[in-house]
């Protein structure tokens, strides 16, 4: 293997995560680690990365290999092992966060678990047999939303404003660098974040490892709709944000911070605002106008590529 890789600070904090016998693949790949999206373990299963937006799998050899064919498989003790530092030997610290499904470890990267439920009263105690892993490496694009803010925000005021996005178009990368710019501008607005899966401020230890401004305050692994509330009545923001809404409940949310005076941008999964008023909960936040700006995302291959903006009435905004 080449041994002349040269060992970042991200590719290092990465690799100290794995079982020592899958340590050296990942320290000798042949690979720019900002563009590495996801690493997944399955138990038997091959070695396989998302890397700039392409799926691939990872040899014997340390290398990136278009098929599954010649890749490393797995084991049950590696995954075992792994589980370990990431957890810094004490799963039962992280049992809040594994009842959820995942957790976040230093550097805002998100693992998520799969393997034996443990219910408790019909509800999720533990996860335990962790047979499945996803790391979704964080990453962070300062800049990415400059095309999109002077549509939702003008001056001091902020437009009540929904990101339609299928998945893997940066919904969330786009969301994280308007909070943070509305955060840091010279009108010190203050931003309350719900960050129910630790995607947006990627906190580890209570501490944002993401970029989202000196005015920002952020809920970590709590349900959306009872953190809008908490935020509304704790922490006087002047905006919240959140991602990934959908729910009855998170339209109940949505209403009552609006209703508030609070200015709001979230994200909902999606591929245009026709999309939304087929589904029977979202058709209301279009039909009631709830929002003013609607910013439209389609592009897998770029973050964050803005292919539309309509305001509440449905005129595209976007400039050519």
């Amino acid at each position: 293997m080449d041994k002349t890789i040269p060992m970042d600070a991200r590719r290092a904090s990465l690799c100290r995560i794995f079982a020592a016998s899958l340590r050296p693949l990942f320290e000798n790949l042949n690979a720019d680690f900002e563009k590495l999206q996801e690493i997944r373990l399955r138990v038997n299963g091959p070695l396989m990365v998302v890397y700039n937006h392409r799926e691939a799998f990872i040899s014997q050899e340390g290398r990136m290999i278009s098929k599954e064919q010649g890749a490393i498989t797995v084991s049950y003790a590696q995954i075992r092992e792994t589980m370990e530092y990431i957890s810094d030997y004490s799963l039962y610290a992280y049992e809040d966060e594994i009842r959820q499904g995942f957790i976040t470890i230093q550097g805002g990267h998100r693992v998520g678990i799969a393997g034996k439920i443990v219910l408790e009263d019909g509800k999720i105690r533990n996860i335990k047999y962790i047979s499945f892993i996803n790391i979704r490496l964080s990453h962070q694009i300062p800049g990415c939303a400059n095309t999109v803010m002077p549509y939702i925000k003008s001056g001091k005021d902020i437009y009540h404003t929904l990101i339609i996005s299928p998945p893997r178009c940066g919904k969330t990368t786009i969301l994280r660098d308007i909070i943070r710019q509305i955060s840091q501008s010279p009108d010190g607005i203050n931003v309350g974040v719900v960050d129910e899966r630790s995607e947006i401020a990627a906190c580890y230890l209570g501490v944002p490892q993401n970029d989202v401004g000196i005015r920002t305050d952020v809920l970590d692994c709590c349900p959306k709709a009872d953190g809008m509330m908490m935020l509304i009545r704790s922490m006087s923001p002047q905006v919240i944000a959140v991602d990934e809404v959908g729910s009855r409940k998170d339209l109940e949310a949505i209403e009552y911070v609006i209703n508030c005076g609070c200015k709001l941008i979230a994200t909902v999964h999606g591929s245009s605002v026709d999309d939304l008023r087929s589904r029977p909960i979202l058709r209301r936040l279009v039909e009631e106008r709830l929002f003013e700006r609607y910013v439209v995302l389609g592009d897998l291959a770029r973050a964050g590529c803005i292919g539309a903006v309509f305001d509440a009435f449905g005129s595209n905004l976007l400039r050519p």
